[in-house]
């Protein structure tokens, strides 16, 4: 198979030939890119205009200046001087960008303009489209890395459908590597850190004949973590332990036809990512009756967690590609052609305590993707240009997760349910008494809550999309252009489960009518303990040993934490979902005057339906009852979701765009709205992936960029946005309608300052800052593992916890004439600690668990190009 793949990708990017490079510059724009500054949103290090880069966010060569897209570029100076490592930091500088990192190396969400979602559920693909070099990268275990040899990273900001083939319903990030080069050349760069952070990293490239360059990167990154685990585990966490290797050959045998081929592996084998308790319950204290302990909620960035395992991290992701480019006169046509494969094993001690009450949550993930782009572009000198273009995807998702019970989980569940039933009940005698109304007295002695019961779960998915796009610009007056898109998407998924529940207790129906006795004992003795007087008490309970509704067992639904699944397919349910769509863009742009751009723009854009691959994917309310009522339902089977269904998403656009030398500066005003929003909650044990009915945002955008004197360049960056749930009835949390979605802070502003000094021989001496302010707002609308108390108290849990961020990060940089660089740099210098991410704790009814992020970093660096 894996063969196969590899003649396919050769061929077809042999046969589908382009010029366009529309995911790279050509190697004119790349030097022009070189003599410019960075955009609006980067502090920059040239000399020149941030509006004059040239960026290919509309797959054409074009300057900030003319593209009318709202689009931010970070630029490999900018990433080399702010010493950012991955996605998860171009935050800092891109403010209408949040990357946040939860569970594990592997689970990164990307928001833009408050939409994103697609971590831990990898079912999900994300909102937020990410392409490295025009490879589509379809979950965040293949975004996270180093980012080697980069020339920069454009961020596109609403839906891209018209000019992207998958998934790009809020916006799109896009990587550009640098291509290699026909002149020899390169750098390496060494770095060292507080909490003993090493990274090394290179690049080499060079001619190997008239018409072949070649390129090799590779680095090394490794870090103590800044976490302590007392626990049983030890050690450190949120450590970094990871390096890559990168090759690229490009054959350019004469202007009109460009291959480059493009391998990359990548490793990561590291500690990662410590959860802290934010608030304690009943639950915690019982926790600690066991000898068990967690960290003081009072102080949540100390920085110490206790564990009975280390949360570990392996991942393996790797992959080639082929682009092609032939031009034929005015027409361009090109090829991107793509095999990847992400390999993740992930374990963790999800009870975040010493105590052994979940053994090791254990995850196995293995995605395979192949894509294949062809377009075709003109490059007409009359009033109309046009690019079409066809996109497919494959990809086959394979998951395995393990969840057993640990030593001490049954002690904890015996202390749990005495507590429920004010000392009268245990584990033993719920053992014995279940047993022997079902005629074995022995039947289930010692089998509730044993160590090694639990959940086992396989998934597979099988997603199969292609997608037909173009745009056409007709420039209908002098510097007045219209632009109009179109995109088609067909999208096909087949899923199936194989997932055992072996939690013996979990499994019991507390209705069975086998256990009416001991329902009448309990109703009796609730009565009576009431003063209901004995004759009442007793008909009472005769009359209700067998009503659901006055079930005295009922509490103890809670403490079945595992029960069984209703695997897919099935004779009601098939495991298949077959979506299409229709997107389009629409957009006005005109050029005022040679400094002055304006355009106005309408889009929508298009997401295809996830799967729930976790154990609280259900049936729906339907399908439930047709599953009840064919008589093959499992028992405790609720309703829920398996799947949400497409995302939709709408954008109004006006924006501006104006460089006059001295300043320059990007403006937009927009409203967006998704219809569908796929919502994926974590309820403690699984997700709720659930389809908002309608989320909307307004706001606006502004990026400037001023040079009051020759070796100063200041920036500064504004987002507002004010966003509601206009409706969303079945959430987690219930009807949250009118509400306000967390995690999207009204207004993100970002200040940078470069002062670049040239001494008389050709030194430089470089300082660089940069701000970075997100605004109070509320971590999460609510915690669903209140919501048995009603969602008013769902949503009040959430309440108190709130995240402000202020992020300070600055350098120093001291470069030779001869291509030494010696620099001092550090990130979050105020050493603003913030929580990520809050859920509810895993086996602690109504206790909070959150992410911290990490804390002050610093060092320096020695770099050496040549």
């Amino acid at each position: 198979m894996r063969h196969t793949i590899t003649a396919t990708l050769f061929a077809s990017a042999t046969l589908l030939v382009s010029p366009a490079r529309a995911q790279d510059a050509a190697p004119a724009a790349e030097a022009a890119e070189e003599e410019v500054a960075t955009p609006a949103t980067d502090p920059v290090e040239s000399g020149d205009q941030g509006n004059d880069i040239i960026v290919t966010a509309t797959k054409r060569e074009q300057t900030l200046q003319e593209i009318p897209v709202a689009v931010s570029v970070t630029t490999a100076e900018t990433i080399e001087r702010a010493q950012i490592r991955d996605l998860k930091d171009l935050s800092s500088v891109v403010p209408s960008l949040r990357v946040n990192q939860q569970a594990s190396a592997t689970n990164t969400n990307f928001i833009i303009r408050g939409f994103g979602n697609g971590a831990n559920n990898p079912g999900i693909e994300p909102s937020v489209g990410v392409f490295v070099d025009g490879v589509y990268r379809s979950r965040s275990a293949a975004q996270i890395g180093d980012l080697p040899d980069i020339q920069r990273v454009e961020v596109l900001r609403g839906p891209q459908s018209t000019l992207f083939g998958k998934n790009a319903s809020a916006g799109v990030i896009s990587i550009v590597t640098r291509e290699p080069k026909f002149t020899f050349g390169g750098n390496v760069e060494a770095s060292y850190g507080n909490y003993n952070a090493i990274v090394v990293k290179g690049v080499v490239t060079g001619p190997l004949s008239d018409t072949i360059a070649a390129s090799i990167a590779g680095g090394y990154n490794k870090r103590d973590g800044y976490v302590r685990d007392l626990g049983p585990a030890g050690g450190r966490v949120n450590a970094r332990d990871r390096w890559f290797a990168r090759g690229q050959v490009l054959f350019q045998p004469d202007d009109a036809f460009t291959f480059r081929v493009i391998a990359d592996y990548s490793k990561i084998d590291e500690v990662c990512c410590a959860a802290v308790n934010l608030q304690r319950s009943a639950a915690t204290t019982l926790l600690e009756a066991l000898g068990g302990k967690v960290n003081d909620f009072r102080t949540p960035f100390a920085d110490v967690v206790y564990n009975n395992a280390p949360s570990t991290n392996d991942i393996a992701n790797y992959g080639i590609s082929g682009q092609a480019d032939y031009a034929y006169g005015p027409f361009k046509l090109t090829s991107i052609t793509a095999y990847r494969r992400v390999k993740a094993l992930n374990g963790q001690d999800s009870d975040f305590s010493s105590a052994d009450l979940i053994g090791n949550n254990f995850q196995n993930v293995r995605l395979d993707t192949f894509t294949q782009e062809l377009r075709l572009a003109t490059d007409l000198n009359g009033p109309v240009n046009a690019l079409i273009g066809a996109f497919y995807f494959k990809e086959k998702v394979k998951q395995f997760n393990a969840i057993p019970y640990g030593t001490q989980f049954r002690p904890y569940a015996n202390l749990l349910i005495q507590g429920a039933s004010g000392g009268a009940l245990s584990v033993p005698v719920l053992e014995q008494t279940f047993g022997a109304l079902e005629g074995n007295p022995a039947k289930y002695l010692g089998q509730f809550f044993a160590a090694g019961q639990g959940f086992t779960e396989n998934y597979r998915l099988n997603n199969d999309a292609f997608s037909i796009f173009g745009q056409i610009d007709f420039e209908i007056a002098d510097g007045l252009t219209l632009t109009g898109g179109l995109n088609y998407t067909h999208d096909k998924k087949r899923y199936r489960t194989n997932v055992v529940s072996t939690d013996v207790f979990s499994g019991l129906d507390l209705d069975d009518p086998r256990y009416a006795p001991f329902r009448n004992q309990l109703l009796l003795g609730g009565a009576l303990a009431q003063g209901v007087p004995f004759a009442a008490a007793q008909a009472f309970a005769n009359a209700n040993q067998n009503n659901p509704a006055a079930n005295p067992l009922a509490g103890f639904r809670g403490f079945q934490f595992l029960p069984p699944f209703q695997n897919v397919p099935n004779a009601v349910e098939p495991g298949k979902t077959n979506d299409s769509d229709f997107s389009y863009t629409a957009r006005l742009a005109y050029d005022v005057n040679a400094h002055v751009n304006v355009y106005a723009s309408y889009a929508t854009g298009f997401k295809a339906s996830s799967i729930n691959l976790s154990r609280d994917s259900r049936p729906t309310p339907a399908d439930f009852a047709a599953i009840k009522a064919g008589g093959f339902a499992v028992t405790n089977l609720t309703s829920g979701t398996r799947s949400a269904g497409p995302e939709n998403s709408t954008v109004y656009e006006l924006g501006l765009k104006a460089n006059w030398g001295v300043v320059s500066l990007n403006f937009a005003a927009f409203k967006e709205i998704i219809s569908g929003f796929q919502s994926n909650v974590f309820t403690g044990t699984g997700f709720v992936l659930a389809n908002a009915g309608k989320e909307s945002v307004k706001g606006f955008e502004f990026e400037s960029q001023v040079r009051p004197i020759d070796p100063l360049t200041l920036t500064f960056a504004l987002t507002y946005l004010d966003p509601t749930y206009d409706s969303f009835k079945q959430s987690a949390l219930g009807d949250i309608s009118g509400s306000t979605p967390a995690s999207i802070p009204p207004l993100s502003v970002t200040f940078g300052a470069s002062y670049d000094h040239e001494f008389a021989g050709g030194d430089h001496l470089i300082l660089r800052g940069d701000f970075h302010h997100e605004s109070d707002v509320a971590i999460a609308e609510g915690l669903p593992g209140f919501r048995s108390l009603g969602t008013a108290a769902a949503v009040a849990a959430a309440r108190p916890f709130r995240r402000q961020v202020d992020d300070l990060n600055a350098s120093l940089t001291y470069a030779m004439d001869n291509g030494l660089e010696l620099s001092v740099w550090g990130r979050n210098l105020l050493d603003d600690r913030t929580i990520g991410t809050i859920f509810d704790s895993v086996g602690q009814q109504f206790s909070i668990s959150g992410y911290p992020n990490q804390p002050r970093t610093y060092g320096v660096s020695a770099r050496y190009r040549f």
